[in-house]
């Protein structure tokens, strides 16, 4: 339909054309140019009479300048008449605008000479008057001869203004002025002299102005007006008769025009329809990109590179992601395969093209490229033809961004290639879908070191109540303490003393749980066997529960594994089967195992979790069970409903949980007991490591710290704990300080330990530190996280966050992982 469309156009644009060639040949212009002619000649016509009006004005033949105005009227309209004819000529109107300008300057000097002139007409009526009136009432005194020689100073000054003629009439003012007249002439004798004085300064004046009137190239740029156009009317004629021959030599080949342009018409049919294909398949990656989960990113990726190449006949299709450390995803057609080392060949490839990597590149044949190391670098990928597009903001550098590379090793061509200006688009969709995965891994961590602060101030907030409970233990153990000491002639302090072991027990407990609680969890994780771990649990749960309570272990599956801290895992298993053992009072059965489950996403009774494989480990018993409210409560911290409890074992065993990147579910009934079930993601691993010892407090080695801290005291402090741990602080109070040592040298500090009071003002400092030195690793120290946003943390970059004020342990923990972050990208560069 579209082509039939374009076919019916085509004679129309053929008529458009001939009709154009047509007006062309009639010389449309040349009317405009006979119209420019005309009122050129009415132009010299108006300048002539002007400058005779002027002549005539400054003779004092002309009294009226009525005729003066009309002439600088018909000029000004002149002149804009020939604007508007050559407007659409700029080489006519280059040439009107001299023209134009000398057009102002004489009116300009016209307007000059009308005042100049009206008062030297003025001043020579009355000069002759007063000069008259003196010669005719001294004709025997000495004044009628210095006005009549005054008067012929004059005479001479009119017809010539030249210096010397003006001294002349200078002098004989003076002279004038010299002589002493009669009371009666007096008044006379100071008017003669104010005009003759006027006179004096008017007519080199007006003379000047008159010259520099009749000098202005009006008419030599008239004339040059006149040629500009001339010469334009008969290339509008030469031109016009080409246009005539055109029309002729287009009739002719009308018939070729039309069938090129029919096929040219059906190859971009068919380049629209392979780029509507493409635009599909991208449309479906995009939205597939949208509604994966994190997770499932990198499968999807796999999957659209898959479509990628299948699109365009393609035996390779991969994103190299240019963002040290060097890393690809990768898709390739059956019986073809990627080299053991085509990382390094890429990048070498890479590293060829340097600067030219912006837009679209297209080799449809390596073979044919000149000797180079980019064709060289192709051929030792055994590239044949190659396309690839890539995201690089600066096109000097190649070091950050991602590159979206399509090979062909096998076939002659790839198919479908007119649809490759949609690659960038491609490429956009998919470094989306991945930089998104890389934020919901940033965002998720952040999240981490936000609840491990909220714990931190849940316990501080939490104090007093524990001081409370604190008191009563120690009341306790003060009041049998007193008691034995008063049983201590009658020797039967046993009971006394018991009373008082169990309650230093019950407050040793309660510290335990509370340090367990607030303490940091994220240790190293290694591959941990389940199996394993709950064998090791049921050798520290049997002694310490009651005889009269049956435990029963069953065994695991050897592949139940999970990425984890083994202490960590075998303090869930150990809370929840102490939670059990109270539910049954100590009377009763409890039953621990751990099973492999493969299922979809499923929302639990305390959390989710998506798709995937997970190692379910049930604690199930006997006891009372519970019921909603209590089911409701029974993971927050301190809820207890035993008058001996703390409330913080479950909560514990659900930080621990959530951690791990699992969830929680509970099956209860008022008296049938309850199960607790731990869902955790499942793992690969060869074998379980065994659970080890925590590892020692991690000490610098000298690396250089820049910590900022708006309180001077606690700077000082702070500066004395990263001094201890084996780093060199230096301190800074004000942020534009810090800012400004980073811009000097970039490079001196290794780690940036902020802790400015105020969320929103440490996300700021975070922001322009980073602007200033983008690979420095920042760690956030907050008193408080409620109003901290992940988001913000994440848009900042930040790498750690611990709380604030800093303890030793948590600063080394969080330090330590900076320095393995950076040697680890390091480490992926060089290689």
């Amino acid at each position: 339909m579209r082509v039939k469309l374009a076919v019916l156009f085509i004679p129309l644009l053929l008529l458009f054309l001939f009709t154009w060639l047509s007006l062309r040949g009639m010389n449309p212009e040349a009317e405009e140019f006979d119209r420019a002619l005309s009122t050129l000649n009415g132009f010299v016509v108006s300048e002539s009479a002007l400058q005779r009006d002027v002549l005539a004005a400054r003779a004092g033949l002309l009294r009226n300048y009525d005729s003066i105005v009309r002439e600088t009227n018909e000029l000004s309209e002149a002149l804009d008449q020939l604007r508007e004819l050559t407007r659409a000529d700029p080489p006519i109107g280059s040439a009107i605008r001299p023209l134009g300008d000398s057009l102002d300057q004489q009116e300009h000097l016209t307007e000059q000479f009308k005042t100049d002139n009206a008062l030297l007409q003025n001043s020579l009526s009355y000069f002759e008057l007063f000069s008259n009136r003196l010669t005719a009432a001294d004709r025997t005194g000495p004044l009628a001869p210095r006005v009549t020689m005054l008067s012929a100073a004059m005479l001479r000054l009119a017809l010539d203004t030249s210096p010397v003629t003006a001294n002349e009439v200078e002098q004989q003012l003076d002279a004038l002025a010299a002589e002493r007249p009669s009371d009666s002439d007096s008044a006379a004798t100071q008017a003669l002299l104010a005009h003759g004085r006027l006179l004096r300064k008017l007519l080199p004046q007006t003379d000047a102005t008159l010259k520099a009137l009749f000098a202005l190239p009006i008419k030599q740029e008239q004339r040059a007006l006149r040629a500009v156009v001339l010469d334009h009317q008969l290339a509008s004629r030469n031109a016009a008769r080409r246009f005539r021959v055109l029309l002729y030599a287009g009739s002719v080949v009308l018939v070729g025009i039309l069938i090129g342009f029919a096929l040219q018409l059906r190859e971009r049919a068919r380049a629209l329809r392979h780029r509507a294909a493409l635009e599909h398949v991208i449309t479906g990656i995009s939205t597939r990109f949208i509604n994966a989960k994190p997770h499932e990113i990198l499968t999807h990726v796999e999957t659209a590179l898959a479509e990628l190449g299948e699109f365009f006949g393609a035996d390779r299709v991969y994103i190299l992601l240019i963002d040290p450390p060097s890393r690809a995803i990768k898709w390739h057609r059956d019986g073809t395969t990627y080299p053991a080392d085509w990382l390094q060949r890429a990048n070498a490839a890479l590293s060829a093209f340097s600067g030219a990597m912006r837009g679209i590149v297209y080799v449809s044949d390596v073979n044919h490229l000149p000797a180079s190391p980019l064709r060289d670098a192709l051929l030792n990928c055994r590239i044949r033809s190659w396309m690839c597009t890539s995201n690089f903001l600066d096109e000097n550098r190649v070091d950050a961004g991602a590159i979206l590379g399509i090979d062909l090793i096998q076939a002659q061509s790839f198919t479908r290639v007119s649809a490759r200006t949609l690659l960038p688009m491609a490429l956009h969709a998919i470094a989306s879908a991945i930089e998104r995965q890389r934020l919901e891994q940033d965002r998720t961590r952040l999240e981490q070191r936000l609840q491990q602060a909220r714990r931190m101030e849940t316990v501080g907030a939490l104090t007093s109540g524990i001081a409370h409970n604190f008191n009563n233990i120690v009341g306790a153990i003060l009041g049998h303490a007193e008691m034995a000491e008063a049983l201590v002639g009658s020797k039967k302090p046993l009971n006394n003393i018991t009373a008082i072991r169990r309650a230093a027990e019950r407050a040793r407990d309660l510290v335990d749980q509370l340090l367990t609680y607030g303490r940091r969890r994220e240790a190293r994780r290694q591959p941990v066997n389940i199996g394993l771990l709950m064998t090791e649990a049921e050798t520290l749960l049997r002694p310490a529960l009651p005889g009269t309570l049956e435990l029963l272990i069953k065994d695991a599956a050897k592949t139940a594994i999970i990425s984890g801290e083994p202490a960590q895992l075998q303090q869930v298993i150990i809370n929840l089967c102490n939670n059990a053992a109270q539910a049954t009072s100590g009377h009763g059965r409890i039953e621990v195992s751990a099973e492999l489950r493969e299922v979809a996403r499923q929302a639990l009774s305390h959390g989710e979790f998506a798709e995937g494989r997970y190692v379910v480990i049930t604690v199930s018993d006997n006891g009372r069970g519970m019921d909603e409210i209590t089911l409701g409560k029974i993971f927050e911290p301190f809820f207890t409903t035993r008058a001996a409890g703390n409330g913080l074992g479950l909560a514990t065993v659900r930080e621990i949980v959530r951690e791990h990147g699992g969830a929680l579910n509970v099956r209860t009934q008022p008296g049938a007991g309850s199960a607790f079930e731990a869902w955790l993601p499942c793992t690969v691993a060869p074998e379980a490591a065994k659970p080890t010892a925590a590892p020692a407090l991690p000490l610098g080695n000298g690396q250089t710290i820049l910590l900022l801290d708006d309180d001077r005291e606690r700077l000082l402090k702070n500066e004395e704990i990263l001094a201890a741990l084996g780093y060199e602080p230096v301190g800074f109070s004000r942020p534009e300080e810090a800012l400004a040592a980073c811009r000097e040298a970039q490079h001196r500090f290794d780690v940036a330990v902020l802790t400015v009071r105020g969320a929103a003002k440490l996300v700021a400092v975070a922001n322009a530190l980073r602007r200033v030195t983008a690979e420095l690793p920042i760690v956030l120290a907050v008193p408080t996280s409620d109003h901290t946003n992940a988001d913000a943390l994440a848009e900042a970059r930040i790498t750690e966050v611990v709380r604030n004020p800093l303890a030793a342990i948590e600063l080394a923990a969080a330090l330590a992982r900076c320095r393995d972050a950076v040697s680890h990208r390091l480490h992926q560069t060089i290689e």
